[in-house]
């Protein structure tokens, strides 16, 4: 879908994009403040903003009751939703062209003007108690969180999050609230039909009613490796393993960019380098890589779930190609494929305004950075395997990194897995 994108600065001190879609009939909103769990004033309460953002549809000054706010909210079919990551909160919201103006009113209600009460704060307790046990279910959800831990970030696994709970209070939730929903902490990406629309959007903003404040900024972790470590789940009848690397800095879309080819060649399909081959063999069925950019650092991961008396062979292959990588041997032929599945990929990802405003979220959310669509296709046919290669080389340059799993078994059989794995480094290191 052709659009057209132009970041406004609200007299408030908000940020936004307005993504203007012509023909669309459906309009998108998001709004997001830096007010995610690294931000509740103490530990001891980590899950006062996930609990608040459980009672952000909840009564405010024109409701008397979530059950209320959404029957009018959604009464045409319009949907709304909000999620707590580490340093974020997102109100997310689509709606029929037709009503965008009565549903941004309603987000304004929402997020301007909550009535916190005693009742609902007990009740969301109880609903997030009731979801966070509900992930302990889930291996995969246990086992991330606990990676990151062990590298040294600062956060709660979900267990430890569990425990938080009983001691927040509708003050912390107050507290909280005030602290970091300022005009000056909010940044916002509105898509759909805008043409004649900007003004009237902006104008409605600019009454919402939030406070002066500020834009926290983003904290900082001293990483560095940590031991193999194993969750031992009784039930576990597999290995669910995460491994993750680091290097101590932000990469560039260049770099980005190249990695996610890589990424492809590697675990990208069921011909590919590490997936395709245990596909093959019939090691596992699911194996998985993914790069990201943070504010200081970047991660290179892994992930999957193996078999016990496969696993060996699993990690072989792991070893084998990312140090075939880290010499050079990634080749054209293979890069090419790469670029056409994301030249592929890329024009799917425009067919409806959730994608497109999902694009520039993404990263306007994070940093800042109003990222050029246009651009996109350009980024990808400039990736070269040199850039693959030495972007990869950087990861274990940095010998930064840990393996970790959720398995019934005892934490040898994680230990020799490791031990494989460090064989990249070493080799690096000579």
């Amino acid at each position: 879908m052709k659009h057209t994108t132009q970041e406004v600065r609200l007299k408030n001190g908000a940020r936004g994009l307005l993504v203007d879609i012509p023909g669309a009939t459906v309009m998108s909103f998001q709004f997001q403040f830096r007010a995610g769990n690294r931000y509740v004033k103490h530990k001891d309460i980590y899950e006062t903003a996930h609990i608040m953002e459980h009672m952000a549809f909840g009564a405010n000054a024109q409701f008397k009751s979530e059950h209320e706010y959404e029957a009018e909210f959604t009464k045409n079919g319009a949907y709304h939703n909000a999620f707590t990551s580490d340093l974020s909160m997102v109100y997310i919201a689509d709606c029929a062209d037709f009503e965008w103006d009565r549903i941004l009113k309603l987000q304004q209600v929402a997020i301007c003007q909550p009535r916190f009460n005693n009742a609902e704060l007990e009740a969301e307790k109880g609903n997030v108690r009731s979801e966070l046990t509900g992930y302990l279910n889930n291996h995969s959800r246990v086992l991330w969180p606990k990676i990151q831990q062990l590298l040294g970030e600062d956060i709660l696994t979900f267990w430890q999050r569990l425990q938080t709970i009983n001691n927040v209070t509708l003050k912390d939730i107050k507290e909280h609230y005030a602290r970091t929903h300022t005009a000056d902490n909010m940044r916002f990406v509105i898509a759909g039909k805008l043409y004649g629309r900007k003004k009237e959007i902006i104008r409605m903003l600019e009454e919402w009613e939030l406070s002066p404040g500020e834009r926290f900024e983003v904290p900082r972790d001293e990483l560095s490796s940590g031991n193999p470590t194993i969750i031992r789940r009784k039930e576990a009848s597999n290995i669910t393993f995460g491994l993750s690397m680091m290097v101590p800095r932000e990469l560039d879309d260049d770099e980005l960019e190249a990695m996610n080819c890589l990424d492809h060649i590697l675990t990208g399909t069921m011909h590919s380098r590490i997936y395709g081959a245990a596909r093959a063999k019939g090691l596992a069925y699911g194996v998985f890589s993914d790069t990201t950019a943070g504010f200081y650092d970047s991660s290179w991961d892994f992930g999957g779930q193996v078999n016990h008396e496969t696993a060996d062979q699993l990690f072989d292959i792991f070893v084998r190609e990312i140090n075939a990588v880290c010499e050079g041997n990634v080749t054209e032929k293979e890069l090419e494929a790469a670029k056409s599945y994301a030249l592929g990929r890329y024009q799917m990802g425009a067919q409806t305004v959730s994608q497109i405003s999902g694009f520039y979220t993404n990263r306007y959310f994070a940093d800042g950075v109003v990222k050029e669509y246009e651009k996109v296709p350009d980024a990808i046919r400039a990736v070269t395997c040199d850039q693959m290669v030495q972007t990869a080389k950087s990861f274990m340059d940095a010998n930064t990194w840990v393996l970790a799993a959720v398995s019934s078994e005892e934490k040898d059989e994680i230990v020799a897995l490791s031990d494989k794995m460090e064989t990249l480094f070493k080799v690096k290191e000579q």
